[in-house]
């Protein structure tokens, strides 16, 4: 392929990305708008939902969230029973959150539903190499973002 012709592609790629950056962004609003959640507060439970607990500064860390505004999250998701605080014996201002995997997958797998079988259905159509590029690309793409957030977060 021509250099023209690959950087014809590669913006035809960037343009297509984008498009699908911002699809996702709108999906997940209306989602969490459905689950009762803002966006964010949508996101921030997936992200939490990955981890059998973890600590209010570790939240920090993951999401660049001020300490403050972690404790609104927890504050609001806490609220509607999607997890809990818990405190340690040795030093009460340690803060363990433990999501509530139950309340959470109640509310949010109806929502993810319809998006799952589309989804499946849409990746079938594939082939087994496809797949594994489109999964590299993804896994390269996240680490390139997640570097990205670290350094704008950490200036």
């Amino acid at each position: 392929m021509s250099e023209n012709n690959n950087d014809d592609l590669i913006l035809q790629f960037r343009n297509a990305s984008r498009q699908y950056s911002d699809a996702s962004i709108f999906m997940h609003e209306a989602i969490a708008r459905r689950a009762g959640l803002s966006g964010a507060d949508h996101k921030y439970l997936g992200l939490m939902l990955k981890y059998e607990k973890l600590t209010a500064g570790d939240l920090s860390k993951l999401t660049g969230l001020t300490t403050g505004a972690v404790t609104g999250l927890i504050d609001r998701l806490e609220k509607k029973k999607l997890l809990k605080r818990q405190f340690t014996k040795n030093d009460r201002r340690k803060v363990i959150i433990v999501p509530n995997i139950e309340n959470s997958m109640k509310l949010l797998e109806p929502l993810f539903a319809e998006l799952q079988r589309k989804t499946t259905a849409l990746l079938a159509d594939f082939s087994t190499e496809e797949l594994q590029t489109i999964k590299r690309y993804l896994t390269e793409a996240t680490a390139i973002m997640q570097t990205t957030a670290e350094t704008l977060n950490a200036e």
